[in-house]
């Protein structure tokens, strides 16, 4: 396995134009409305985002768990992430290190990184028909897609590239589908895109199909960009487009509900 170059990524930016005009609207009407009040605005806003991480957690418990119990213990350890994510974030701290991913595996899982504390997966892993690159390659591979990472201005396609990256990585012996989406939504969040997630199983196996193929494309094919990597990012780029909408129609919603 090759990291996926950076210059390869090749995507049409009308949806990542309509992600930043939807914030913008939000953040207009925030700042700069006459008809609405700005304290009301700004907590529709806080408290849809944090309805969205709320969601983000519990989707993700839901996701990962393969019974009860294990969604508890997963939904409290994901709030405790986010919350850590969050206050990084008011501290103008954004995702960019080795450090910090490994900051989040201990948060998210405990236990494995307290077997192998700060350390990579030591074993073979399989996912689906697609073989993960050896154990020996991991560090070199992890570093290797942090140095791509930089090279990419916008930080939503860095933040999906790195989620689809990381998960071909398959960096560590457990929790590499919650550690990966809470660092993606670490670099979308600092620059006030909503946390984005899984709703259901079946947008679940589409997830995983979809990367399944790409993976697998990617390792027959090298580094050629492909109509399953293109489809991974339209998905993901879709249920941001969702959930920017639904914030933007709840701060909006506010004032007009007033002005009535």
């Amino acid at each position: 396995m090759k990291i996926f170059p950076a210059e390869k990524i090749q995507i049409n930016f009308q949806k990542i134009d309509q992600i930043k005009h939807l914030i913008d609207l939000t953040l207009r009407l925030i700042t700069f409305s006459r008809e609405h009040y700005a304290d009301d605005l700004l907590d529709a806003y806080i408290k849809k985002t944090t309805t969205l991480k709320e969601l983000l957690s519990v989707r993700n418990a839901q996701m990962e768990a393969e019974n009860e119990e294990e969604v508890q213990l997963y939904t409290t350890l994901l709030r405790s992430t986010m919350d850590f994510i969050t206050d990084e974030i008011v501290a103008d701290v954004q995702f960019h290190s080795e450090i910090q991913l490994f900051q989040l595996f201990r948060l998210v899982s405990p236990d494995s990184h307290g077997k192998h504390p700060n350390k990579y997966r030591q074993t073979d892993v399989q996912i689906g028909r697609y073989s993960c690159p050896e154990p020996q390659r991991v560090p070199g591979l992890v570093s290797d897609l942090f140095y791509q990472m930089e090279q990419i201005e916008n930080p939503i396609i860095r933040a999906i590239y790195f989620h689809h990256e990381l998960i071909r990585i398959h960096p560590f012996s457990d929790g590499n589908g919650r550690t990966t989406r809470m660092a993606k939504n670490w670099i979308l969040m600092y620059k006030l895109c909503p946390p984005i997630f899984i709703s259901d199983s079946e947008e679940k196996k589409k997830y995983i199909g979809t990367l399944e193929k790409s993976f697998l494309y990617l390792n027959k094919k090298g580094s050629d960009w492909n109509e399953h990597f293109e489809h991974f990012f339209n998905q993901e780029l879709d249920r941001l487009i969702q959930n920017t909408t639904d914030i933007y129609n709840t701060v909006k919603g506010l004032g007009n509900k007033r002005n009535r």
